[in-house]
């Protein structure tokens, strides 16, 4: 290691530290910009790094990232420190997750949730996030925020995107749905203050702009969702698998987005404009790129009908099966073709419509419990939505007794 380099890298990170705390006066500014110059001419290449969402050393990486562009100035935010020249390949994920959504009438939360609860390690991780974003700290009222955004960025991460976005981006029809889709992040516990007191939301954006891996969501949403007449799917770089990547990022920050009620897709940040000042134009702006961004409201419609937007520049692999498929393959495997669906009881039905009245009501989270615990195949032939006809168990009386008459006359002849 160099030890020159290795000097003005750590003298940067002091400068970065004092920045993060108060405006550096204008002698320690003028030195720490004369570090890094120095820093940046004998390795330039520090400049054109970048780093990898998800990466056990992201926070690390992005220490880097950002120590070196110590005062960048207001365009900060225009260049992701992300690399996503890698990211188009994965568009398959997308669609699978699209194509398992379009069954008219059914609803597609509930659904994506039972997916992901037949899936290991999504159903782990959900719960994981639920059990942290709802549990109250001991002797308060109040959950563990830190926590629970911590397990929402770990959920996010770790589970496949088919499964993951599925449950963020599941289209609705009605507002049963909705509110499905709205609690799936626990705004209660996420984002939203115990005293129900919205901060400004250039307040936010500072708060955030301090922590190095909410700066970099932030920047990556603002650049990969920026809009654009210019394109077919209203995104400047023209693709709704980047924007929808770069918005679930944000979920788990200081800045987390989400639902605006239960009859929509519009989304926003829980924040507003009011005591902006001459400010008040570029809190709008922020504001808006959520509100009356047409490239976000675009690729959130797009995962309800993925034909809607043209394809991403990488053709992609077919679709990974839903892991309602996979059971019913299991099934067909154990000969039992004529049961191919996993069927809940209408009454078990009743009961979650009932659970999710009551939840609409109370405004608590609805944990849904795993699919596969409450599809047995002693249920199979259950008259529930979508099921197959019940396989008769013993032959009929009549067919009994004239077999019992036939044996008795051959014994008598």
């Amino acid at each position: 290691m160099d030890p020159r380099c290795e000097a003005l890298y750590r003298g940067l990170e002091l400068c970065a530290a004092d920045a993060a705390v108060s405006s550096l006066d204008e002698q320690v500014a003028a030195e720490c910009l004369e570090r890094q110059d120095a820093l940046l001419s004998r390795h330039p290449a520090l400049l054109a790094c970048k780093c990898q969402r998800g990466l056990r050393k992201e926070e690390q990486c992005l220490r880097i990232y950002w120590g070196v562009r110590l005062m960048p100035g207001e365009d900060e935010l225009e260049i992701s420190p992300y690399d996503d020249t890698l990211m188009d390949t994965r568009m398959a994920s997308l669609v699978a997750a699209s194509s398992f959504m379009q069954l008219d009438g059914e609803n597609q939360c509930l659904k994506a949730a039972q997916d992901c609860g037949l899936y290991e390690k999504c159903g782990s991780l959900r719960s994981e996030y639920v059990l942290a974003c709802t549990k109250k700290v001991p002797g308060t009222s109040r959950c563990n925020q830190h926590k629970c955004r911590r397990a929402l960025r770990r959920f996010l991460e770790r589970v496949p995107e088919e499964y993951s976005l599925g449950v963020l981006f599941c289209p609705c029809t009605n507002t049963l749905c909705g509110e499905r889709r709205r609690k799936t992040i626990v705004p209660s516990c996420s984002y939203e203050d115990m005293g129900g007191l919205q901060p400004n939301c250039l307040h936010l954006q500072s708060f955030c702009r301090r922590d190095d891996l909410c700066r970099s969501r932030l920047a990556d949403f603002l650049n990969n969702c920026q809009p654009s007449p210019m394109t077919a799917s209203g995104c400047l770089k023209d693709s709704a698998g980047l924007c929808l990547r770069a918005y679930a990022g944000l979920i788990g920050t200081i800045m987390t987005p989400n639902y605006i009620s239960n009859s929509s897709a519009d989304v926003s940040l829980w924040c507003h404009c009011e005591g902006s000042g001459n400010q008040w134009q570029d809190c709008l702006r922020l504001q808006r790129m959520f509100t009356h961004n047409s490239c976000l409201r675009n690729s959130i419609s797009w995962m309800g009908s993925p034909g809607s937007l043209p394809a991403d520049i990488t053709p992609p692999p077919a679709p990974r099966p839903s892991p309602l498929v996979q059971e019913d393959e299991l099934l067909s495997n154990n000969h039992l073709p004529e049961h191919n669906n996993i069927v809940v009881e209408s009454e078990e039905e009743e009961e979650l419509t009932q659970t999710e009245e009551e939840s609409n009501e109370g405004g608590q989270f609805d944990v849904i419990p795993l699919y596969s615990e409450r599809a047995t195949v002693s249920n199979l032939g259950s008259t529930g939505t979508g099921g197959a006809a019940s396989l008769p168990t013993s032959p009929p009386a009549p067919v009994l007794l004239l077999l019992l008459l036939l044996s008795v006359s051959f014994s008598w002849g």
